[in-house]
């Protein structure tokens, strides 16, 4: 780097600083914030992993107020994008503004975007797919985008959002200015996926380490005749002798409403929250959540995204989630103050069944092969609101069947959501064979995440090491913050007895591409003296041992 390179560093480091301090009040920057916001000043597209708390929004809230021209921040929630709004007026921030279904007024938020009133619009991906808004977007002539929760646009991500597949041509179509792709769980699969289906050009990516150590782990397991009703009642004890704010999730709506339901009865402020709520209903728990009305919160994933409320003390599973990509976002909930937290999984292995059944299901070939039949005989653009009315299906239906039909090239999207074929695609009945087989890998991978998050339950090692792992992050030591550490008294040893130390060591180190001579490529995620576990693209994760590998040659590294 020469000389003029470093004193224009110097310079943007010097204004960001200043930015940050006056209309933020942050008197410095985080590791990672600060390099990720040069690029961004640099006309760089960005990818940032870090983790929950660690303050990412920050990331395009500063640049954005050094560059002329709004901000389109994308966010996958509308309570989120309130709660953004909200946060952005309190600190005296330039006008901020959200576009979505469930407000009043979207035309005078664009036009307040297109005036010049407002540096930041919150919206969803679904917005993003109107012609319209993309059209009145790009009068404004954005400065700057970003992606929230950017993992939603990765299918091998443990929260993939069809809707999320097609901001890449919305960037395109606002002009593609720098973008800044957010995320707390992205594993290097899913970071790759990420910057390929944005169309991120030359992306520098930012990724800070995913230890929270605050956060005390633990695992309380059940068996027996008796177990699930001993589970219920311990949970609900350990949830009631609690102080201070707590979540608890659970895998059903029904369990949502009995486990609040039983901690009212034991004099606990508790509410539940679930998908199947009216919309006023999940606002007002949201708000007194918020406020500080609620002792607890019993809630599905569907409670989630988005939640910054510092104080949260504890996070308890009454269930297993699918994934240990969900449970390490679940559990990030708790100590963002940087205090003391807990986080303790209730566990039954019967549990995982439930798991497993939502998981399970494959793409409805025929349904694939009407959709890309009558497409390919239309011959021009199909409009989606008639294919829903001939095939009787729901929008969201036909969302997944045409995501997986564009994913394998025989039809596209226009800017207004209906259809049209490629002619260069593959026949229906192949096209809808290739969808079958891409819904089965995912069908694969995710069933994979269900059995790594057995093996977190189940370990006798070091639980923060196994999570930390799993995200590809080397952690070589015992953590003595989980219950399996505390139980060895482990300092250097881990709970089972093995020396902790470098495994990285030897053929296969951590992230090394590599090939399976049946499962095919995959990328190295964690590795101890005697075994190896490497994230297949073709079947998720596998647990290999090093012997039978070196025996039968099963891995090469990948050239």
């Amino acid at each position: 780097m020469g000389l003029r390179d470093w004193a224009g560093r110097i310079r943007a480091d010097r204004r960001l600083s200043a930015v940050a301090r006056k209309a933020f009040g942050w008197r410095e920057l985080r590791p990672g914030q600060r390099e990720a916001m040069q690029y961004l000043l640099g006309g760089h597209d960005v990818l940032v992993v870090m983790p929950t708390g660690s303050g990412k929004s920050a990331v395009y809230q500063v640049p954005a107020l050094l560059l002329d021209g709004p901000t389109v921040v994308v966010s996958p929630l509308i309570a989120l994008q309130r709660d953004q709004v909200a946060g952005l007026a309190e600190t005296g921030a330039p006008g901020a503004v959200a576009v979505n279904s469930a407000q009043q007024g979207n035309e005078a938020s664009l036009e307040r975007v297109r005036a010049g009133d407002a540096e930041f619009v919150f919206l969803s991906p679904e917005q993003l797919a109107k012609p319209e808004v993309i059209d009145r977007l790009r009068a404004a002539r954005p400065s700057l985008i970003a992606i929230d929760e950017a993992h939603c646009v990765s299918a091998w991500g443990h929260d993939f959002r069809p809707d999320y597949l097609r901001l890449g041509k919305a960037i395109e179509r606002l002009g593609h200015p720098p973008v800044a792709a957010l995320t707390a769980t992205a594993a290097p699969l899913v970071r790759d996926d990420i910057v390929r289906v944005l169309g991120l050009s030359e992306a520098k990516v930012v990724v800070r380490g995913f230890d929270r150590p605050n956060i005390s782990l633990e695992v309380r397991r059940f068996a027996g005749p008796t177990s699930k009703e001993d589970k219920r009642r311990a949970l609900v004890q350990d949830a009631a002798a609690r102080t201070g704010l707590g979540l608890v999730y659970v895998a059903t709506r029904r369990a949502a409403e009995e486990y609040a339901g039983a901690l009212r009865e034991e004099g606990r402020r508790a509410e539940a929250y679930h998908a199947g709520m009216k919309a006023t209903e999940r606002h007002r728990v949201h708000e007194l959540f918020r406020d500080g009305g609620l002792d607890v919160v019993v809630a599905t994933s569907a409670f989630g995204m988005g939640i910054d409320k510092p104080d949260v003390r504890y996070v308890l599973h009454a269930d297993p989630p699918e994934s240990p990509d969900s449970y390490y976002q679940e559990i990030g909930r708790a100590g963002r103050d940087g205090k003391a937290a807990e986080a303790v999984l209730f566990y039954r292995p019967e549990d995982l069944g439930v798991r497993r059944f939502f998981a399970g299901g494959r793409a409805d070939e025929e349904l694939l092969v009407r959709v890309a039949t009558l497409v390919r005989e239309h011959g021009g653009t199909v409009p989606a609101r008639e294919l829903r009315e001939l095939l009787d299906i729901g929008s969201s239906r036909l969302t997944s069947v045409v995501n997986l039909l564009e994913r394998v090239g025989a039809v596209t999207v226009t800017e207004g959501g209906d259809l049209r074929p490629l002619p260069s695609g593959p026949e229906p009945e192949r096209a809808a064979a290739e969808a079958v087989e891409l819904d089965d890998t995912r069908r694969r991978v995710d069933e994979s995440r269900i059995d790594m998050m057995r093996g977190y339950a189940e370990t006798t090692g070091c639980r923060r090491r196994t999570l930390l792992e799993y995200f590809g992050e080397p952690y070589e030591r015992a953590c003595g913050n989980c219950d399996t550490c505390r139980a060895a008294g482990a300092t250097g040893t881990a709970a089972d007895g093995r020396e902790e130390g470098p495994a990285a060591d030897g053929p296969f180190p951590m992230h090394a591409k590599v090939v399976h001579k049946e499962w095919g490529q995959g990328v190295v995620m964690s590795r101890d003296p005697d075994r190896v576990t490497v994230m297949f693209e073709e079947v998720g994760y596998k647990t290999l041992s090093l012997q039978a590998v070196e025996r039968d040659g099963l891995l090469v590294l990948a050239p």
